[in-house]
């Protein structure tokens, strides 16, 4: 099939397929083409200019974008769909003063999101999730991740794996599995931590490695959850079974995990509320992706990211939703998008970059979408009719999508 985007006011994102990310000062400039056309062809971008070297030929279908932009879907690339019920308990806690480590220490927070996996239903628990999923879809992003860590048993991790499997047999939408067994400790482990690290490296890993269910494996390294020997050790026995690692570090102290990334070779390192120079210097000739999630920040009333320090040292940055029912119970990267721009000061073309191309590499999937490239996937938002691309962070709270495309098809 054949589809033909023309009169498009402003084509956003244009990149050769050379461009794996963007860093430091790259990342303010976005190229695009003004009154420009998009061809696509099978699904995938098959070319696109201005105007007046639009192609004269046999479409299926044309799309008239006159007044509207075209930008490329958003790569969500660190979220927790896979949960069951909610937590707004929680929440209202937080507004009494309650901090994130007390909720915890009480039997709340990730231990109580496991207990609620484990007592669910597979089949209730991918009806849940893929309502979260179709919600994220209509709100833009056209790629996503999706971890486990609210079973912390070997048969609910499994249980969420194959829910995230399920997803991606079901949908266009490129999705990646993360296996995260580390994210905290669970009751029947309490006094005993190394005996549940020895449970995930011996038998939740290489089950999981076994049945193909994950990409990536990750841990919670953090005071209190996961120490940076664990970190490590977990990462290696993921490593030896083929798992990429991703890491959750410095959210609410720098204790070594971006380290750990860097030396593990993590394909991310993700939340980075709390940064140390040693930190970002530690970045700077890795080819570890930073990862924001300013939901998570705003939702728990703790620091921002510094991602405008991060890239005026020349690292790149990814933002993502951080979704999950505790702390970042949104999937808006349109959100995300503004808020990195109204608290984290990036420009709007550094925000675009980092959810998008930048977000894609954080899953590896920077061959495949992320950017208006030739051969990539047609994964595509239509904006409304807006004066500039400015607008979408500005506009916090609403979105300017008009539709968005799968693989070149209409998908809302």
């Amino acid at each position: 099939m054949k589809v033909l985007f023309k009169n498009i006011k402003e084509l956003l994102q244009i990149r050769d397929e050379n461009t794996r990310f963007v860093s430091g000062k790259a990342m303010n400039e976005l190229p695009t083409i003004k009154d420009a056309f998009l061809l696509i062809k099978n699904d995938v971008i098959y070319d696109f200019g201005p105007m007046k070297v639009c192609p004269d030929e046999a479409v299926d279908h044309v799309i008239d974008a006159t007044g509207k932009m075209v930008l490329p879907t958003w790569c969500d690339s660190h979220t927790h769909l896979v949960y069951a019920g909610q937590r707004e308990g929680e929440f209202v806690d937080k507004i009494k003063g309650l901090s994130y480590q007390d909720i915890a220490n009480k039997g709340g927070g990730i231990l109580n999101s496991a207990k609620k996996v484990q007592n669910i239903s597979e089949s209730e628990l991918y009806k849940q999730t893929k309502g979260r999923l179709d919600e994220i879809i209509a709100l833009g992003t056209g790629a996503v991740e999706i971890k486990s860590g609210y079973g912390l048993t070997l048969e609910a991790e499994l249980k969420m794996l194959s829910v995230i499997k399920r997803l991606k047999e079901n949908h266009q939408i490129p999705i990646k599995a993360t296996f995260l067994g580390a994210h905290a400790v669970p009751e029947e482990y309490k006094n005993n931590k190394a005996g549940y690290v020895d449970h995930i490296i011996k038998e939740m890993i290489p089950l999981v490695a076994e049945a193909k269910l994950a990409d990536f494996v990750d841990v919670f390294c953090e005071k209190g959850y996961f120490t940076v020997e664990d970190t490590n050790r977990i990462l290696e026995a993921g490593k030896l079974h083929g798992l990429q690692a991703k890491i959750h570090v410095n959210q609410f102290n720098s204790i070594g995990g971006v380290q750990a990334g860097v030396k593990q070779k993590a394909l991310s390192v993700d939340h980075l509320e709390v940064m140390k120079y040693e930190d970002i210097v530690v970045l700077e000739k890795s080819k570890t992706m930073p990862v924001a999630l300013p939901g998570c920040s705003f939702f728990l009333s703790i620091p921002f990211a510094p991602g405008r320090k991060m890239i005026d040292a020349g690292l790149p940055l990814a933002l993502a939703t951080d979704y999950n029912p505790g702390s970042s119970p949104s999937g808006n990267m349109n959100f995300a998008v503004s808020a990195a721009c109204i608290k984290m000061k990036l420009t709007p073309e550094e925000a675009i970059n980092a959810a998008t191309i930048n977000g894609a590499y954080a899953m590896g999937l920077e061959h495949k979408v992320g950017s208006i490239t030739k051969g990539k996937q047609a994964n595509l938002i239509l904006t409304k009719a807006i004066s500039s691309y400015h607008f979408i962070p500005y506009s916090f709270g609403n979105h300017q999508i008009e539709r968005v495309y799968l693989n070149g098809v209409e998908v809302v």
